[in-house]
């Protein structure tokens, strides 16, 4: 898998002093818990008040990469303490990180959050979980996380996926390809933007595995007004029940993605900004270590108001009973 470069935003020192500053000062008014709805309350308005540097080094993605690294922010390793073993048992851990991505998260649009997943959170821990290595979810290790849009069954996925590293001592790639850089032929397109076969939840939405409702049929590929969009997970897409032809097709976007893969090892104070609406990202296998040092991730998921690039039909599926929460709203 190749290691192009990846478009990098170098941030400002002085922005990132402003940035850090006010992630803190947030922090202290609530007692150091990133996680107070009235810290949320507060974030629109410290987010408003970054420095100019902030704001043009989290504009949209603009080459079809569909991606880009913000660089710049300190980690400073033994303040953030071990990597939790699993996320329901990071508590506050990493919480200055927390505030830092929801601040970047809304000067690029707006924060979201599952009721069904990590209990609500606004940022989410992604670390290696004991007894979760073989899943297709951020808790696995052992085997290659498929490349996926995130949460890919629901039409309020977000449109922009940032990821933080707080930790990365073996160097775990993230990986990525864009719909932007494959070759497909226009019979391809036709054939998979057509709505066949549904997206099914993934195994971190237990309860949206559970809805009882006629799974949805929608399409893979389309034109958004910018160019080729894509909704896209294998792992969780029943293949086997599509005619050969649009099983044949599917198989050569998989071809070509992976062909165009590029694989991103993030180093602590990195912060990976996705377009969800072109590029599908995983990660290599890896061995966790289960000592405190794994590989520890933030993520926040965010909508970008007035944004057009899913199609109309969208609004009418009924999202496995799960329901998107917009930090603001």
């Amino acid at each position: 898998m190749p290691t192009a470069a990846t478009p990098v935003r170098q941030l400002h020192p002085h922005a990132v002093t402003e940035l850090l500053t006010t992630a803190r000062a947030l922090l202290d008014a609530f007692n150091g818990v990133s996680t107070h709805p009235g810290l949320l309350a507060q974030v629109p308005a410290a987010a408003a008040g970054l420095p100019d540097d902030i704001r043009h080094a989290c504009r949209p993605v603009d080459t079809a990469d569909g991606l880009f690294v913000l660089r710049g922010l300190p980690v400073d390793d033994e303040a953030i303490g071990l990597t939790p073993g699993h996320w329901s048992t990071a508590g506050n851990a990493g919480a200055l990180h927390d505030v830092v991505l929801l601040l970047l998260s809304t000067v690029m649009g707006t924060p979201l959050a599952w009721e069904g997943q990590q209990d609500g959170r606004f940022v989410h821990n992604i670390v290696p979980s004991p007894g979760h290595e073989a899943e297709q979810t951020g808790a696995s290790s052992s085997v290659l996380l498929s490349p996926h849009t995130e949460d890919a069954f629901h039409p309020g996925r977000a449109h922009l996926l940032v990821l933080g590293c707080l930790r990365n001592p073996d160097a775990v790639a993230t990986t990525a390809a864009s719909i932007r850089q494959v070759q497909l032929d226009a019979r391809d397109h036709d054939l998979l933007s057509r709505p066949i076969l549904p997206i099914l939840p993934d195994d971190a939405y237990a309860e949206a595995q559970g809805y009882d409702g006629t799974p949805p049929p929608v399409p893979t590929v389309w034109q958004s007004p910018h160019g080729p969009t894509l909704r896209f997970d294998p792992a969780y897409t029943p293949l086997d029940e599509a005619p050969e032809e649009h099983r044949a097709a599917y198989g050569r976007l998989e071809a070509e993605l992976s062909r165009v893969s590029v694989a991103v090892a993030l180093t602590p104070g990195d912060v990976l900004v996705v377009d969800n609406d072109l590029v599908v990202h995983g990660r290599v296998p890896f061995k966790a270590r289960y000592d405190g040092n794994d590989r520890w991730l933030k993520r926040s998921s965010v909508r970008v108001p007035g944004r057009r690039t899913r199609p109309q039909a969208e609004r009418f599926e009924h999202g496995y009973g799960q329901a998107a929460v917009e930090a603001f709203a």
